[in-house]
C-alpha cells in the first residue's frame, strides 16, 4: 500500500525524502561553512538545521508555525539590507507567490549578500515522476517545480548574479529503499554524465548593487593630500600662516 505524505516534512521521514535530505545537508554544510555576515536566515522546514555549519554568529529560522521567528515568506519582518545570508530550501516549488518571496529576499539581503536555494528540477526523473504522480495531490509532487532557466531569469530582473550550484538527486524516485540502494552508481556518476539531470538544483546567488563604490582608506601621505587641495584652498592656508606671522 502507497503512503500518502500531507506535507513536505512528513515525505522527509520516508525513504526517499531520507534520501534527498542526506544530500542537500551535504551541500548546504560544505557551502554555509565559507559565507562570512553576522546575520543568516532560514525560511521554511525549521526542524532542518541548513545552517547548522555556518561560522555567522546570529542565526535564525523563519517559519510561518513554527521557528525562531513566526513570519510568512512574503512578508519578513526585518529590515531592508540586514541579512548576509538567506536560505530558502523548497520555499519556490510550494507556494503560490514565489515572486513575491524573491522579492523579500532581495530586499532583506545585504549588497553582496547571499542567497541559497534548493528546488526540484522538473527537467529529471524526478519531473517525469512529477506528472504521473500530481494529480493524487501527494506530497512533493504536489508542488509547481520551477524550471532552472526561468529561475536565473527571476533572480537577474532583481539584480542578482549567479556565483555557483550544483545539482544532486539522480536516482528514479522509487519508494523503496532496497531499489534505490541498486542505483547508488547513479547519483556518483550524475555530475559527469548528466550533468543537468538530477533531481534537485542548488543555486548561489549574490545581491549586487550597481553603482555601488566602495569607500577606501586614504593610505597617501599628507604631501600628496596637500597637494591635491584646490588653488583656492591652498591660498587660503599660505595667507593664514602670514597672518599667524
Amino acid at each position: 500500500m502507497t503512503t500518502r505524505y500531507t506535507s513536505f516534512t512528513e515525505w522527509l521521514t520516508s525513504p526517499l525524502g531520507q534520501y534527498l535530505q542526506e544530500r542537500e545537508q551535504a551541500y548546504f554544510d560544505q557551502t554555509v561553512v565559507d559565507l562570512f555576515g553576522f546575520n543568516a536566515l532560514q525560511i521554511g522546514l525549521p526542524h532542518w538545521e541548513m545552517l547548522r555549519n555556518s561560522r555567522i554568529p546570529h542565526r535564525f529560522c523563519v517559519g510561518a508555525h513554527a521557528g525562531d521567528v513566526l513570519a510568512e515568506p512574503t512578508h519578513l519582518p526585518f529590515a531592508n539590507q540586514s541579512v548576509d545570508l538567506l536560505v530558502l530550501p523548497h520555499l519556490l516549488e510550494f507556494s503560490n507567490y514565489p515572486h513575491q518571496i524573491l522579492r523579500e529576499a532581495e530586499r532583506v539581503l545585504i549588497a553582496e549578500g547571499n542567497l541559497l536555494i534548493s528546488g526540484f528540477n522538473p527537467r529529471s526523473l524526478w519531473g517525469l515522476h512529477r506528472w504521473y504522480k500530481r494529480s493524487c495531490g501527494d506530497y512533493p509532487w504536489r508542488g509547481d517545480f520551477v524550471n532552472l532557466g526561468r529561475l536565473k531569469d527571476w533572480l537577474s530582473l532583481l539584480g542578482c548574479d549567479i556565483v555557483g550550484g550544483r545539482m544532486c538527486c539522480y536516482a528514479p524516485p522509487l519508494s523503496n529503499a532496497g531499489l534505490m540502494q541498486h542505483f547508488e552508481f547513479m547519483e556518483a556518476a550524475g555530475d559527469r554524465w548528466w550533468a543537468m539531470g538530477g533531481g534537485v538544483y542548488f543555486i548561489h546567488a549574490v545581491k549586487r548593487v550597481h553603482g555601488m563604490r566602495l569607500i577606501t582608506p586614504r593610505w597617501q601621505g599628507r604631501s600628496k593630500f596637500a597637494r591635491a587641495l584646490s588653488p583656492a584652498t591652498r591660498s587660503l592656508q599660505n595667507g593664514s600662516k602670514c597672518c599667524d606671522k
